[in-house]
């Protein structure tokens, strides 16, 4: 296939999803770890293709959605320092920590500005030698390659008023992490493209085989995503626990070299906090001794990070695929993208938001049997 539109074919959907009703014999929840796959799924109606008795969750699958409060709130304190020029990616300056968000920050006057990507905050430390620029890198593995290219130019450029408040996560610990909970009821995993782009997937293959489940890596338009779920309950059927790749137009077994290369020589793995399912092991990144002058952490020693307070957001249940947006008793009412009360509202990946934008009706919501 060469074309979205190839991708997106409604007669070739109804094939798959015909295929996959043959071979069910019995319930099966599969969920997918990928915000973007969310909203195919909840936009094109994907879960509503499928036979009864198949349920698609939604797991933690957006890098906005994950990052804790404490980050939040950490980043709003060293933004509204008068030395600071704060750089973030668009969605999370809405996303509320426990003491507001940083557009709340931007209106009390602190330097807050969007960026595309961290070598824009390069450019305006480069243009703002007498300011300290703070780059709030979040992401899952797709975004880390790029802060660790940014790390290294600044560290060639010898850039010493350049700093990043690290937040990056890792998708295999989280699957894990979630795994081990004796409350989950997930079957199958479609695993993100995008992340395997970076990773490949070698990575999942002891999680597949330590918890005997299948996981496929699956793409983001609704042909990949039917086909992602055939291979799964395939090999659910079956009784097959095997990672495959449906997403082979893009993904070799190795990722990219390169990119694992360049995040391996300026972070190390450490434990790290994620919204709704607190700390776990392994599963985020920190900058490395050798480039440990680039964290904003260390620079602003007197900030420090705090733990998640309970509220009557449910989107750390939501993100745990324990929930779904339905559930909550603010969805649509004071929880809204315009006044959210929650990541998963916020983000253009959130499981919320794409409920809100395609579900908004109480009939439509996925409330979680």
């Amino acid at each position: 296939m060469k074309h979205v539109d190839e991708y997106r074919d409604a007669a070739a959907a109804r094939a798959c999803a015909e295929a996959i009703a043959a071979i069910v014999t019995r319930p099966w929840s599969i969920m997918e770890i990928c915000g973007g796959q969310t909203h195919a799924i909840v936009r094109h109606g994907i879960d509503r293709m499928l036979p009864e008795g198949i349920t698609l969750l939604h797991g933690p699958g957006c890098p906005v959605c994950v990052t804790p409060p404490g980050m939040i709130d950490a980043a709003i304190a060293m933004a509204e320092r008068p030395e600071v020029i704060f750089c973030s990616f668009g969605d999370m300056l809405r996303v509320p920590g426990d003491n507001g968000s940083l557009f709340s920050a931007r209106g009390r006057g602190a330097d807050v500005r969007m960026v595309y990507s961290p070598l824009d905050a390069l450019a305006i430390a480069r243009e703002n030698p007498e300011r300290e620029v703070v780059f709030f890198a979040i992401g899952f593995e797709t975004t880390a390659p790029a802060t660790a290219m940014a790390v290294l130019q600044a560290a060639r450029e010898g850039l010493g008023n350049f700093s990043l408040l690290v937040s990056h996560v890792l998708v295999p610990p989280a699957m894990d992490a979630l795994l081990a909970d004796p409350a989950c009821d997930v079957h199958g995993f479609l695993a993100a493209g995008h992340v395997c782009t970076i990773t490949g997937y070698r990575d999942y293959l002891p999680i597949a085989a330590r918890h005997h489940i299948p996981i496929v890596v699956t793409g983001f338009e609704p042909l990949d995503l039917l086909q992602g779920l055939y291979l799964c309950i395939r090999q659910l059927e079956e009784g097959r626990a095997e990672v495959e790749n449906q997403y082979d137009r893009l993904v070799r077994p190795e990722g990219n070299p390169a990119a694992r290369a360049a995040v391996d020589r300026v972070f190390t793995v450490q434990a790290q906090d994620w919204r709704g399912m607190g700390p776990i092991t392994q599963s985020g990144l920190g900058l490395s001794p050798e480039y440990a002058r680039f964290d904003a952490l260390g620079r602003f020693s007197e900030i420090a990070v705090g733990r998640e307070r309970p509220g009557l957001c449910i989107s750390g249940e939501v993100l745990r695929g324990a929930r779904k947006p339905g559930d909550c008793p603010a969805f649509g009412k004071a929880c809204t993208p315009e006044h959210p009360l929650g990541a998963t509202m916020v983000s253009s990946e959130g499981a919320c938001a794409a409920y809100y934008r395609y579900r908004r009706s109480p009939a439509q919501t996925g409330k979680a049997a």
